[in-house]
């Protein structure tokens, strides 16, 4: 491709606000086929006349505007009238893929889809247009431009109440059934086959039960599984929602024989009942091609397609009946926030945005940076009340991560020094297990917290990351995912549309400073990249690190539990 074709081909990528250099020379050419030809074509009955315009949806979240709008059209369509819904989710798959949520994109994404239905209502088409579009001085540049163009433009505002909304437009799907019932179905387990759940297991019955993975009702059935792994999507009654990680249940070969054409199954950890699993569909655990679609490789060295290699050779879904919430009883429970609890607390607090920062780590002074750095932003925004989601990953980690409770114990440690403002941050549990599966697990990670309640989410650089498992020289930088690719993908993933990603700024520890700042390139001989690994070291060895990369009690704290474990296997 020449340097001209390549420059073309960067300033279509970019969008208005963004000042790419526009043509000069061009004027617009008159259609040869006029409106009343095209009508005689198009339309129906005794009246054959042009019926080209657009309908515009709005109203809340929840209201309706899609259902009627497709239901108008299938309507039209069927008695012979030419009409074509557009839907907000629809044209953010490809049209509008390239946009995100800032101001200026959504100012974008109205102006594209309304010349996109004046088109269609141009060509004799009826267009049914259904986006929420608040803010009136957008819908009047349509109607504008609809008027600048002599085609009708009809606003339909989608009047339900509030309370009619919520209900309909549930984000949280939990999976307990009630007091009376859970006795009743104790007594029917008795008699039920059962399975017998690993660690694993119940950390994903836990993420199901509590609404993290809505709208699923269970563990996934074949159908939802291969849409999982071929599209990271699940369509549910036409609504396409994201959903990049498969949520199974393996069972082996003499499990498989002693359930089939049961109608029910009781699910079991350490002999405790948790639910029951009805409906049971049970099909083969292709495990080769679960790997290479989950994680780009089918490496065994991989820590957690290790465990899937491991598992059984089977799948079962169902729908599930849950009788007890999951509980660790490890002093960390109080911090386990269902999606539903999250949202009641952050209405409590009279949050007006939430910005969800997902770790596996200690919070040095860099992650602080960030995280005061995006409140700064978000109140520049017009947000009076953004409240921090500090919530670390609770589930299965690799045996070289730092342990859920000293990290917890890092992070009340950070708060109690006042790196983060405690007052605006709820500091809460994840409970889903860590698969170091890079763009494709980051995409999880966000869907779950936009569940519970965020408006904008935090990427890191190279999340959900690991090191390739042929080697630091198995690629250029040692990694088997590019750091660059989980925050791009999070950009175009289809099903986060409630959702703005906020990218990671890189920062590292500033040698002139004497803090974590803010990566310059100009100045990067200043800056020193301190990794987990290192950090890790300097925990073990006793040796501190450079004053201002963490918090002095949060720092302390992870020595000494560095040096008591080290003191435990001495023994």
């Amino acid at each position: 491709m020449s340097q001209e074709q390549n420059r073309l081909t960067r300033s279509l990528s970019h969008h208005s606000h963004q000042n790419p250099q526009v043509a000069t020379n061009i004027k617009y050419e008159m259609r040869h086929v006029s409106r009343e030809k095209r009508a005689q074509i198009l339309g129906c009955g005794d009246q054959k006349t042009f019926r080209g315009c657009t309908v515009w949806f709005t109203g809340l979240s929840g209201a309706g505007k899609t259902s009627i709008s497709f239901a108008l059209e299938e309507f039209l369509v069927s008695n012979g009238i030419p009409a074509y819904s557009l839907d907000g989710d629809n044209m953010r798959t490809g049209l509008n893929k390239n946009l995100g949520f800032s101001k200026e994109d959504r100012e974008e994404n109205v102006r594209r889809i309304f010349e996109v239905s004046k088109l269609f209502a141009d060509a004799g088409h009826i267009c049914l247009c259904s986006f929420v579009s608040p803010f009136k001085s957008e819908r009047e540049k349509a109607r504008k431009s609809h008027k600048e163009g002599n085609l009708p433009f009809f606003e339909v505002f989608v009047d339900t109440p509030m309370q009619v909304c919520e209900k309909r437009d549930i984000k949280v799907k939990e999976l307990f059934v009630s007091k009376d019932k859970s006795e009743i179905i104790k007594l029917e387990a008795h008699n039920l086959p059962r399975i017998d759940m690993t660690t694993i297991d119940l950390q994903w019955l836990q993420v199901l039960s509590e609404g993290w993975a809505s709208p699923l009702s269970g563990f996934m059935r074949e159908d939802q599984y291969l849409q999982v792994l071929h599209f990271n999507t699940i369509n549910f009654g036409g609504t396409i929602v994201n959903q990049s990680i498969p949520i199974v249940l393996p069972i082996s070969t003499f499990v498989k024989e002693t359930i089939e054409n049961r109608d029910s199954v009781a699910l079991y950890h350490n002999d405790e009942l948790y639910a029951v699993l009805r409906k049971p569909e049970i099909y083969l655990h292709r495990k080769e091609e679960r790997v290479a679609r989950e994680f780009g490789t089918t490496n065994t060295d991989h820590p957690h397609i290790k465990l899937i290699y491991e598992s059984g050779d089977w799948l079962i879904g169902g729908n599930l009946e849950m009788i007890r919430r999951v509980r660790w009883n490890d002093g960390l429970d109080q911090y386990r926030l269902t999606p539903k609890q999250l949202r009641d607390k952050f209405k409590a607090m009279k949050s007006d945005a939430v910005f969800a920062f997902q770790l596996r780590n200690p919070i040095h002074n860099g992650h602080a940076l960030l995280m005061t750095d995006t409140k700064r932003q978000l109140k520049e925004k017009g947000y009076k009340n953004p409240v921090l989601l500090l919530n670390p990953l609770g589930g299965w980690t690799k045996d070289d991560d730092v342990p859920l409770n000293v990290r917890m114990e890092q992070h009340k440690a950070v708060l109690d020094d006042n790196v983060l403002d405690k007052e605006s941050t709820v500091l809460a549990i994840f409970p889903s297990p860590m698969m170091y599966a890079g763009p494709t697990e980051v995409q999880w990670h966000a869907k779950a917290r936009m569940v519970a309640g965020a408006n904008f989410y935090i990427v890191g650089r190279d999340p959900a990351g690991v090191t390739h498992p042929e080697g630091k020289t198995a690629t250029p930088d040692g990694n088997l995912y590019d750091a660059t690719h989980g925050a791009r993908v999070l950009k175009m993933a289809p099903g986060l549309t409630s959702l703005e990603i906020i990218p990671f700024r890189v920062a590292a520890y500033d040698t002139g400073k004497k803090a974590m700042a803010f990566f310059e390139p100009k100045r990067k001989e200043d800056f020193d990249f301190i990794s987990g690994t290192r950090m890790r070291k300097y925990a073990r060895t006793g040796e501190d690190p450079p004053e201002g990369f963490m918090a002095t009690k949060a720092w302390r704290l992870l020595e000494t539990i560095s040096a008591n474990a080290l003191l435990l296997q001495a023994k």
